[in-house]
């Protein structure tokens, strides 16, 4: 089924290229850096909005599944994540207040319903939060510079390996938007709380998943109401 390769899609990440070299780079930054830069802006951010395109390569079948639409994740102090994914290509949804998650599939009429606890519990919970947890980065992941570490336009791609083994999140790879490790590097602290460019998820069967953000806002001051989801009349109900 079609729709339920996205929402596996979404469930291998939270959810982001490739590696070529640019013509003309500033001064590299050391691994530590680019770690530093995402860690320590992480922990500034209390929500971002943004627009992204998602590209699933199916490794067991050989093909290519596509998406795009807007996505909100809010940190509340104290709290679990909140977030919000609007895909306008495939219409669906999928929404977290914290303590459950809704998949909404209108084509098929169906809601899923999972318990958010239940979702992060053991291997699943660094993959379910690697966008919301980089602050704790060098905890979750063993980072390398992946490739010459760099990509086409001169920003810097992480390798990062899970510490604890799982088939869902085998490697990642996060691009680090070079301006925002330029400026940590020029001031001794970061200053961005969403540096990220992309992220390539891979899971332990050879599935590949890419996330590109755009029109990326922080710390708009987004209301809770945003991640309140209401089960649509005459859809089916599947609780897991």
């Amino acid at each position: 089924m079609r729709r339920s390769g996205y929402i596996f899609a979404f469930l291998a990440v939270f959810l982001f290229t490739p590696v070529q070299q640019k013509a003309a780079w500033g001064a590299a930054a050391d691994l530590k850096d680019v770690v530093a830069t995402l860690e320590q802006g992480y922990k500034a951010l209390n929500d971002v909005q943004a627009d992204f395109s998602q590209k699933t390569a199916l490794a067991s079948i050989k093909k290519e599944q596509r998406g795009s639409g807007t996505l909100i994740i809010k940190k509340p102090a104290g709290a679990a994540a909140m977030f919000r994914f609007d895909y306008t290509d495939p219409r669906q949804q999928i929404v977290s207040n914290g303590k459950s998650v809704w998949f909404y599939l209108p084509e098929n009429r169906q809601v899923m319903v999972s318990d958010v606890t239940t979702l992060l519990e053991g291997k699943n919970g660094v993959t379910l939060n690697y966008l919301t947890a980089m602050d704790r980065l060098s905890r979750d992941f063993n980072a390398s510079f992946a490739g010459n570490g760099r990509d086409k336009k001169g920003n810097y791609v992480l390798q990062l390996i899970p510490k604890t083994k799982n088939q869902v999140l085998a490697k990642l790879h996060i691009t680090v938007a070079e301006q925002a490790v330029d400026k940590f590097m020029r001031e001794g602290k970061a200053s961005e709380p969403f540096p990220v460019v992309s992220s390539v998820v891979y899971d332990s069967f050879g599935t590949k998943t890419t996330m590109d953000f755009s029109r990326i806002r922080v710390n708009r001051g987004v209301s809770n109401s945003r991640f309140i989801f209401k089960i649509p009349e005459g859809v089916e109900v599947i609780k897991r």
